[in-house]
């Protein structure tokens, strides 16, 4: 009984911890909101906050929105579904079926309006709607979805090239898969060493300790020969106006040697 007891307390004040370390969180969250209000320089075209700046991460200067915590690849998405043709809401999302891995909750709010059927998945964690493996989804049937969205997840998983067969089986006809990826700036060639496992080496050579990859130019023509057309978005496609209003471009470059500075977002068109 007093194990049983013992054991009661510790999940108790666990969830006490979560409890406390969430409402921290918010609490600054909103003093940051608060604090950067004015002068209203710079807009969130995800969530619509305005303020004078975007906070910072460990590696780029006012980047992240204080409210949603949205990054440039973030905006850069929700700019071309809002200013590009045909690549708007419409065209891409309106009454599809939207598979989603990894995605961020204001991410998640925003889509899921605007799909017909819209699933979020991961493989690691289970509170969302699928737990589902990129690289190997054979509970799902042939031609499932109109589109697949994976931000920065390619560069976790041991093989790449299987993913991609794999969105684009599941992608009915003419279905997009829209593509994130950490790249280095002027990297011509992905870089990847199987060989490298442990989590210093791959922070070393990859970015990140979970990373397996750093992916060059190369990108866009790796997608291409597992049959799509892609299109890269970048801060280029947009006015200076709009690009410097909601950041999609780093408003200072990091000199870190693994930054992905120019962020794109890749429209992978099942050929």
């Amino acid at each position: 009984m007093n194990s049983h007891r013992r054991g009661a307390d510790r999940g108790n004040v666990r969830r006490l911890l979560r409890t406390a370390k969430s409402l921290l969180k918010r609490t600054k969250s909103i003093c940051d909101q608060i604090l950067l209000s004015y002068p209203k320089r710079v807009e969130c075209n995800v969530c619509r906050w305005r303020g004078r700046h975007f906070l910072s991460d460990s590696w780029h200067k006012h980047i992240n929105c204080p409210r949603c915590t949205s990054g440039i690849r973030h905006r850069l998405f929700v700019a071309a579904l809002q200013e590009i043709d045909a690549l708007s809401f419409e065209r891409i999302l309106r009454d599809k079926r939207v598979l989603h891995f990894a995605p961020e909750q204001i991410m998640s709010s925003v889509l899921r309006k605007k799909a017909a059927y819209y699933a979020t998945a991961d493989f690691l964690r289970d509170d969302f709607d699928l737990k589902l493996d990129i690289s190997n989804m054979s509970e799902v049937g042939n031609e499932s979805f109109d589109v697949v969205i994976a931000f920065d997840v390619l560069e976790h998983v041991p093989d790449y090239q299987e993913s991609l067969q794999e969105v684009r089986r599941i992608l009915r006809p003419k279905g997009y898969a829209i593509f994130t990826v950490p790249q280095k700036d002027n990297l011509a060639v992905t870089l990847e060493d199987p060989s490298t496992v442990p989590p210093e080496d791959r922070r070393k050579n990859f970015g990140q300790w979970d990373h397996l990859r750093v992916f060059g130019n190369d990108f866009p023509e790796l997608v291409e020969g597992k049959g799509f057309t892609v299109k890269s978005i970048d801060e280029s496609d947009f006015s200076p106006e709009i690009s410097r209003r909601n950041v999609l471009f780093p408003t200072v470059l990091s000199e870190h040697p693994l930054a992905t500075n120019h962020r794109k977002v890749f429209f992978a068109q099942k050929t």
